[in-house]
């Protein structure tokens, strides 16, 4: 198993700035004071691609928000691999079960490519909101925002077939097609490598036929 590589970038550039920047601000306005604390608080890593951040059974020590890149979070079923999500740009996770109680986690985070995160902690959160009360109310709106994402992924999922998990996927997350292997998109979306091949490969004649046509 690959062991964990994780560095201080040497600055924070403008664009992982703007990332958590721009989450935040959509839950509510935030004053130029707020957002320079906000910058200012960030605790920053970086992680190469294939680095495990949590593994099956450990205890994880962070909550994440992820400035660049890619993070997979999946559990092993009878040795396979089974995909449940995937953090990109401008997400949070985190395990909330094992970081406020200590349990061992039942699941992996992999990144799938070179990825900058910042990272959270209880106590770090703790001091943070002490100093500035304001902002609670804007970390409260955006975790409901996840969570909501997350149920509407899960809803999509029982009730949707697989072609049409598909086609909301690239409605609503359409990089992921390109930034991460098929084999991972197709446990993902509840399917074999195969049919999602056959999926794909059927939407693409019929999309070349409506072109001709």
């Amino acid at each position: 198993m690959n062991r964990r590589k994780s560095t201080y970038p040497k600055s924070n550039s403008f664009d992982t700035e703007q990332t958590i920047l721009d989450f935040l601000t959509q839950f509510g306005p935030m004053s130029e004071a707020d957002k320079q604390a906000v910058l200012d608080s960030l605790n920053m890593r970086f992680y190469t691609k294939g680095t495990t951040l949590l593994r099956e059974g450990e205890v994880t020590r962070h909550g994440y928000f992820v400035l660049k890149g890619c993070v997979r979070q999946y559990y092993l079923v009878d040795g396979e691999e089974k995909t449940t999500a995937f953090f990109t740009e401008g997400y949070p996770f985190d395990n909330a079960d094992s970081l406020k109680n200590q349990t061992p986690s039942k699941y992996y985070w992999a990144c799938v490519e070179d990825t900058t995160v910042a990272l959270c902690g209880d106590e770090n959160e703790a001091f943070f909101f002490q100093q500035f009360p304001h902002l609670q109310k804007v970390a409260r709106l955006a975790l409901e925002g996840e969570l909501s994402k997350q149920k509407e992924m899960l809803e999509s999922y029982i009730m949707a077939s697989p072609e049409e998990r598909y086609l909301n996927l690239m409605k609503t997350r359409p990089d992921l097609v390109n930034r991460v292997p098929q084999y991972q998109l197709a446990s993902y979306l509840g399917m074999t490598p195969e049919s999602l091949s056959r999926i794909r490969r059927r939407l693409s004649q019929k999309y070349d036929l409506i072109k001709v046509n």
